[in-house]
């Protein structure tokens, strides 16, 4: 038996190269874009669980801006069945807590997903909070850091869930929600087939209305939090070279800078 699967996906830039303006800001405009590069291994699991479970389907869904709906035609190229962007000049600032506000209430309107698929992160916030903001708003068992799908049918979901000292095994009823880590898999690439078919396709934009949302909380004003100011990261200085003409010497040398620093 099949299951309906939820794939959430961003829309983020695919540069390093991001300029901080003088407000401590990020400034994305005229920066390549495309899907989160960690969203994509919650897209190919997603898709393995699909062709595994005969009758699956796989949505996408993108909250961000109207240009989402180009990550979205990606995913449908890699196989997914159908996606929607969920934008709103309301949403405009809103946190990770108004955010999987929106989600939640989206996963809602789909109306009988049994799986939520997340990333590990985002290359831009990096907060890692929505698979389990999305979980506790719905009411629903949530799992992060999944690093292997063990077993799954229509009513639960097996995964190792990696530790810092090893892996949990773990079970969930579903329907759940889970944060898969870059270990779970090696995403596809798409076909010629699936970028014709994904070119073609209609990709619906839901807005506050359409998600049974109200504009007053969303958005920047509503958000509990707020990122006050963003700096680069330092340069790395650069390393010591220990010298030695022999093995021993250069033990020896590398011993004697480390006493040196205080690190032993």
């Amino acid at each position: 038996m099949g299951i309906h699967i939820a794939v959430c996906i961003k829309r983020t830039p695919s540069s390093t190269s991001v300029a901080i303006d003088e407000s401590g800001q990020i400034q994305t405009a005229g920066l390549p874009h495309g899907i989160n590069p960690f969203d994509e291994y919650a897209i190919e699991e997603a898709l393995r669980i699909k062709e595994k479970l005969e009758g699956s389907k796989v949505t996408i869904i993108s909250a961000g801006a109207p240009e989402s709906e180009d990550v979205v035609k990606a995913a449908l190229a890699l196989g997914a069945d159908e996606g929607v962007v969920v934008t709103d000049p309301a949403f405009d600032g809103s946190d990770t807590m108004v955010t999987s506000l929106i989600l939640s209430k989206t996963v809602e309107k789909l109306g009988d997903v049994k799986l939520i698929l997340f990333g590990k992160q985002t290359n831009d916030g990096e907060s890692g909070h929505m698979t389990a903001l999305v979980g506790a708003r719905l009411g629903r068992p949530s799992i992060s850091a999944v690093r292997k799908v063990t077993d799954i049918d229509a009513d639960s979901i097996t995964v190792q869930r990696l530790m810092d000292d090893g892996a949990d095994t773990l079970k969930l009823n579903l329907p759940a929600v889970v944060g898969v880590t870059k270990e779970i898999n090696e995403p596809r690439l798409p076909s010629l087939k699936g970028k014709m078919r994904a070119k073609k396709a209609a990709i619906p934009k839901w807005g506050a209305g359409d998600i049974g949302v109200d504009a007053a909380v969303v958005g920047k004003d509503a958000s509990p939090t707020g990122v006050v100011k963003m700096e680069p990261v330092p340069a790395r200085t650069a390393g010591t070279a220990i010298t030695g003409e022999t093995p021993e010497e250069l033990a020896k040398n590398l011993v004697e800078k480390l006493k040196e620093t205080k690190f032993i």
